[in-house]
């Protein structure tokens, strides 16, 4: 960790020192009540360590995203009256300015300022407000609404105009003149420039931006270019926990003047990061406070699953989740993720053999199930499946057995599962990557039948890597490893029909993966694809899987959001489509 500053630059007898709190918080979208309680409890504990600022995330209010409740003018005016409440509150606090991340009704000055097929539709900000001694002290609105992967800002805001820059006295007859900016503000040149020349010395950036791999750090790097072009020092508050599948890893930090990483908060939890904002004769004010370490990719990646299952678990009231578990590397990742957010007693295991199960699929689930703890039982499919081929026999009379009986099978384990998760409330997890779902390598109303889908964004070749990771760290009881290897190194097969495997039906998953990950996340096209030197055969076999596959994901239950594109929130593409570039 690296050392304060605030010991060093403290003992100068000219230098004024401002306490600063950052509140990560967790909110509820909807929950106003439960997140007023929070953002007040963060005040009351900025306040009790002396803080004269607290700063808390992108409406942290009502949570984010709130998606159309920011269109019913019922939920903003309530939101109105919860930031009401929390500026009363302020007057418990003295000395100390909370700046509020919130949305606010901007109600149309003139007809014509109404959006097109608004029809007396809520016009809306997404503001952040500073509240002090009972009072609203100010209102600022973010200018910049994105509009491109998760975020759909432009349906649900208007933008902003002007700067947001007040006062905060600091000691010594000094006061420091603060700066809002709001999440994509921060990431155009202009609104800081112009926070600057109404006088900020400092900016704070209040923010909710969806976790993907490496988006922390890309974070970071652009915030310090702001630093770069204002010399202004800089404090990130940044959201943590999962909203339906899109996940915030924390993380808040804060820069110097010189673009120094001046203190950063843990990752994946909720925390109240104390620093200091020193003033030193002739020179911008310093920042000092703790740094947090921040988690190598694969931790990173393992947390942010972990979090996006609990978080939609608790969040949606569930006991507990159940899954099929077939001795095969996806069922068994999912287990250990699942087991790491829940805790073993709220974790349930069904083992559903057919005809084509191995013996040995058996046995490693067993085994699985046995070193994590959780509860497992094994049912036979069998007497269903046969049950079922003797009512269908004279309807497919003289047709030969295909993947129709494949599925069969797989929709029958979604029945149980499904019938057990009305019976004891808990949400089943299907257990399918996002390698199977670009591919439709799965079945619609049998693997895909559940709740939530914690591998949606996983690709195949992440799965064995996040599996061996798992295993590196924290092993069960006795030092065994909570997935068994040989589930690891064992061929995938779905186990539907004799000696399958994947393979027989798709790509090698590496070559698979690289052209799911360039045509859907990185845009290319079918002929980019090709001459940067992949096999035009499987580039064509893999695309042509992906538009056949749409009418599926469309049915398909959402899973955390991993990667910069997902198909979820920002993957929209048509059922019904003849493009083919």
């Amino acid at each position: 960790m690296a050392p304060e500053l605030s010991a060093d630059l403290s003992t100068d007898p000219a230098a004024a020192t401002l306490p600063i709190c950052v509140a990560q918080l967790n909110p509820v979208v909807g929950d106003l009540a439960g997140n007023v309680q929070q953002i007040a409890a963060a005040a009351r504990a900025a306040h009790a360590q002396g803080a004269r600022l607290l700063l808390t995330p992108e409406l942290a209010l009502c949570g984010y995203p709130a998606e159309d409740l920011l269109l019913r003018p019922a939920f903003v005016a309530d939101c109105e009256a919860a930031l009401q409440e929390l500026a009363r509150l302020s007057a418990e606090w003295p000395g100390l300015h909370l700046v509020l991340g919130h949305p606010a009704a901007l109600a149309p000055s003139h007809p014509a300022d109404e959006p097109a097929g608004g029809h007396g539709r809520t016009r809306c900000l997404n503001a952040a407000s500073v509240l002090a001694d009972g009072q609203v002290r100010l209102r600022y609105a973010k200018r910049e609404l994105p509009n491109y992967q998760v975020f759909d800002e432009q349906r649900t805001f208007v933008p902003g105009q002007g700067v947001g820059v007040f006062d905060l006295p600091a000691g010594h007859g000094q006061r420091l003149r603060i700066g809002l900016l709001i999440c994509e503000d921060a990431w155009y040149p202009e609104p800081a420039a112009q926070s600057k020349a109404a006088g900020a010395e400092l900016l704070l950036v209040l923010n909710a931006s969806p976790y993907h791999w490496g988006k922390g750090a890309q974070r970071e790097q652009v915030m310090r270019q702001r630093v770069a072009e204002t010399g202004l020092p800089l404090v990130y508050a940044h959201l943590v926990g999962a909203q339906d599948e899109v996940v915030f890893e924390g993380r808040s930090f804060a820069l110097d003047a010189d673009g120094r990483l001046a203190a950063r908060a843990a990752s994946f939890v909720p925390e109240l990061l104390r620093l200091e904002a020193i003033a030193l004769p002739r020179s911008p004010w310093q920042l000092s406070g703790p740094i947090a370490p921040v988690p190598e990719p694969l931790a990173e990646l393992w947390q942010a699953l972990v979090l996006g299952l609990r978080d939609y678990v608790e969040k949606n009231g569930f006991p507990g989740a159940l899954l099929g578990l077939s001795g095969g590397i996806d069922s068994a990742l999912v287990l250990a993720l699942a087991v790491d957010a829940l805790g073993p007693a709220r974790v349930r295991t069904l083992m559903l053999p057919s005809p084509y199960s191995a013996e040995i699929s058996l046995i490693d689930a067993r085994e699985m199930a046995a070193r994590l703890g959780v509860r497992h039982e094994e049912v036979s499919i069998q007497p269903v499946f046969e049950a079922l081929l003797h009512t269908l026999e004279p309807l497919f009379e003289g047709r030969a057995p295909d993947l129709t009986e494949e599925n069969l099978q797989a929709r029958i384990r979604g029945v149980l599962l499904m019938a057990l998760s009305n019976k004891f409330g808990a949400i089943v997890l299907t257990t399918g990557n996002k390698s199977e779902l670009a591919t439709g390598y799965c079945t619609l109303y049998g693997d895909m039948a559940g709740g939530f889908a914690v591998l949606k964004d996983v690709p195949k070749t992440r799965v064995f890597e996040l599996a061996r990771w798992r295993n590196a760290h924290d092993p069960c009881g006795g030092g065994a490893n909570p997935i068994p290897e040989r589930i690891i190194t064992r061929p995938p097969s779905a186990e539907l029909r004799p000696n399958q495997t994947d393979q027989d039906s798709l790509p090698p998953y590496e070559l698979l993966d690289a052209i799911v990950e360039r045509y859907v996340e990185q845009e290319q096209s079918a002929a980019e694809i090709i001459a940067a030197g992949y096999p035009q055969a499987a580039v064509e076999q893999v695309l042509r899987l992906l538009r056949l596959s749409e009418y599926k994901r469309r049915q398909g239950p959402l899973g955390t959001r991993v990667t910069p594109r997902s198909f979820g929130k920002d993957w929209r593409y048509p059922n019904t489509n003849r493009y083919r570039g």
